[in-house]
């Protein structure tokens, strides 16, 4: 069966239907949002089907999330629609579904006016450029303001052509479960739609005072699908004729010599791209069988990925860095006090999804459709395009779900790689990366070293020296998807963020980037550089509590007198947690707290130890702030999330390189958190009136630092090396 955009949609209503618009943004701007059979489109985000289903465009990609379900609510809530009839539709590319909410972290620090500059500036050249992209958890502080305004211009229209049949004053009109209400007349969306379409749409639509559906528990509309084995992810696609990939990628830094195909099966076909070869056959089993009779000779990397790189981190270390925070006396204040000094390190990581890299391709006359689990149409559809050297105009995207994405499937490799096979074979052609070349080709998080020296007293840090060696993860990212912006590596402050500016308050700090070499190929992993700045930071802080014979929980609240948010987090998980410290023989609690994305985390982590076992985390409290909450059960669902991810980077997770290679080919060598090794987890939500913040990767940084803490607390040692288990 052919899959079109259609056979693509989550619970898509049947029949004809209407838009209902409005005009927050110009009326110049043309609708690419396309309308099936006896629907008419005016509007960017919400359709009134003739059944009365309520459809929203949906820009974020759906990777477990839950993102599809959290932006219809705020729709929903505003039009004031009934939660069982809205369904979702992913976004085509344009301007109006842009991520402006990007822009939030790179300007977080800027002063005000120029955080208005470079916000209407990046915003505009997001438009620009189309720039549709799920990730740094952005889908909520970049959607939020638009979907709302969306559903109360909706609601607005609905409102006024209701009053205009009843003859009524319109602002006198509500709307609640699907129908436009004045007093005891009550209209359905569908009855009324056709005469909506023909109000105005408000320029400045009143939004509503008292939420209805924001802020409360809904089904989420992914699950069902999810649930009976009916949701489509990436390798669920078929087309017409459709043949089947293997591949076999270059390792890394290597050129390929020479192919032997002569072995090659005759019902096979051999395609040889840039850094690739690929045998497509009619089933995938066939063609990864018929892949492994090619024989490939390859020069190597000039300087071959191996224990050089880790190594590289040291040297780089010893080199001071370049200096990007430098605040109070920081020399002074060490040389008058009784300070520490550690050093930490992590290891390069995997993304490790379920889901292996994967895409389908179809390239007819001169345009290319392209069915991915992607979290960036815009950067494959312009991949695409350069591959087969067409415009990108010509080039379609259709998002499917994503069986795990976590910064991975930002990237376009396997887009391109399939257009690349579909046309040279002029037939449709899926994808699918072995698990071992998943491994083989990642785009890593890198490895990290930092040195810290601090003093404390007994109420806080009072001076702090950090070097933290790192590579250039931005650099790595542009240079490889988005070439047109540069990727030249260098020290910034972003290289390395959540070790620049911490929650607490200290007077005297200094923090430097030491750039590191690294061939390999580096990507946004979840939460990014705060993955394991919150190690590094937490770390000493907890070190600096030790040393000062302080209580680390009060040690870090003295430090948060002028930060009453942060302050009541980590109240929060105190008193959710209980005490700090060794608890029982051999059982210990540590605390960590984190600020990213827009969103404060805190974590006490339980570890119990017993002799001849290798410890184990048996309870985590977590607490967060992540301002207006849309769904408490995505939110509760992402922290659980955030914390097993990153407990199982904590743990065991490490990548190795020799002779250009990653040395870990598949979960036997790279494993996952085990059910039987996954802790009690209890999230409390704390009320606030802030902004909404991301959930999707605060929960991941606290987590390592915590239970490092709490090993130190329950006598296994101080542990300045992930993962922890490796020391054990």
């Amino acid at each position: 069966m052919a899959i079109s955009r259609r056979t693509l949609l989550i619970a898509a209503g049947a029949g004809g239907g209407l838009a209902i618009g409005w005009a927050v943004w110009p009326r110049r701007r043309a609708l690419v949002w396309s309308a099936g059979e006896g629907e008419q489109l005016i509007n960017a985000f919400v359709k009134i089907g003739a059944d009365g289903r309520v459809t929203v465009a949906v820009p974020q990609a759906e990777m477990g999330q839950g993102i599809w379900s959290g932006l219809a609510q705020i729709v929903a809530d505003e039009l004031g629609a009934d939660w069982r009839t809205v369904a979702v539709e992913p976004a085509p590319l344009g301007p109006d579904y842009a991520n402006k909410g990007m822009m939030a972290d790179q300007i977080e620090h800027m002063s005000d006016t120029m955080r208005r500059i470079a916000a209407w500036g990046g915003g505009r050249m997001v438009e620009f450029f189309d720039f549709q992209i799920t990730g740094g958890s952005t889908s909520m502080r970049g959607f939020e303001a638009p979907l709302r305004a969306a559903g109360a211009a909706g609601r607005e229209m609905l409102c006024r052509a209701a009053a205009r049949r009843w003859s009524v004053d319109w602002e006198d009109c509500d709307t609640a479960g699907g129908f436009v209400i004045h007093k005891a007349n009550r209209i359905a969306f569908a009855d009324i739609a056709a005469e909506a379409k023909l109000e105005d749409a408000p320029a400045e639509p009143t939004l509503r005072e008292k939420p209805v559906l924001v802020g409360k528990p809904v089904l989420r509309i992914d699950i069902p699908a999810k649930t009976d084995g009916s949701a489509r992810f990436g390798a669920d696609v078929r087309l017409p004729g459709m043949m089947y990939a293997a591949i076999r990628q270059s390792p890394i830094g290597a050129t390929r010599k020479t192919v032997d195909k002569r072995a090659l099966p005759a019902t096979a076909r051999l395609v040889e791209g840039p850094d690739f070869i690929a045998v497509v056959a009619d089933g995938w089993y066939a063609a990864k069988t018929a892949l492994d009779t090619v024989t490939v000779n390859y020069a190597p990397a000039v300087k071959p990925a191996g224990p050089w790189l880790e190594a590289g981190l040291m040297a780089a270390l010893d080199t001071k860095g370049d200096t990007v925070r430098d605040d109070g006396d920081v020399a002074a204040t060490l040389e008058s006090g009784a300070g520490i000094s550690a050093e930490y390190t992590l290891p390069f990581l995997a993304h490790a999804c379920l889901e292996p890299m994967t895409a389908t391709a179809r390239f007819e006359n001169g345009k290319c459709e392209v069915w991915a689990p992607t979290q960036s149409a815009s950067i494959a559809a312009w991949a695409v395009a350069r591959a087969l050297d067409i415009d990108s105009d010509d080039v379609t995207i259709f998002p499917t779900l994503l069986g795990g994405g976590f910064g991975r499937k930002v990237e376009k490799d396997a887009c391109e790689q399939a257009a690349i096979i579909a046309k040279a074979v002029g037939r449709p052609v899926q994808l699918i990366w072995s698990r071992e070349e998943d491994f083989a080709h990642d785009m890593w998080r890198p490895a990290v070293a930092a040195r810290l020296r601090g003093v404390a007293g007994d109420r806080g840090v009072t001076g702090w020296d950090a070097v933290i060696a790192a590579p250039d993860v931005g650099s790595s990212f542009t240079g490889r998807n988005i070439p047109i912006a540069g990727g030249d590596p260098k020290t910034s402050a972003g290289a390395i963020e959540g070790s620049v500016h911490l929650p607490y308050d200290i007077a005297n700090i200094r923090v430097a980037h030491a750039l590191a070499d690294c061939p390999v190929p580096l990507g946004f992993w979840r939460s990014v550089g705060h993955s394991f700045s919150a190690f590094i930071t937490e770390s000493f802080v907890d070190e600096l509590a030790a040393a000062a014979k302080v209580d680390p929980g009060s040690f870090r609240l003295a430090m948060l007198k002028d930060k009453p948010r942060h302050a009541a987090v980590l109240r929060a998980a105190l008193k959710a947690g209980g005490p700090l410290g060794q608890v029982a023989p051999g059982v210990g609690r540590g605390v960590a707290l984190s600020e990213c994305f827009g969103s404060i985390v805190a974590q006490v982590a339980e570890v119990s130890i017993v002799k001849d076992q290798a410890p184990r985390v048996t309870r985590v409290w977590v607490a967060v702030d992540c301002g207006r909450v849309i769904n408490p059960d995505s939110v509760r669902a992402q922290m659980e999330s955030g914390v097993i991810y990153g407990l199982t980077a904590a743990l065991h997770g490490r990548v190795t390189f020799a002779d250009g290679m990653a040395q870990q080919g598949n979960f036997d060598s790279h494993p996952l958190l085990t059910m039987a090794e996954t802790p009690e987890i209890a999230v409390t939500i704390i009320a606030s009136e802030a902004p909404a913040g991301g959930v999707g990767e605060p929960g991941t940084p606290p987590i390592a630092p915590a239970v490092a803490n709490a090993l130190f607390a329950a006598g296994g040692g101080r542990r300045r090396q992930l993962p922890l288990l490796a020391a054990s």
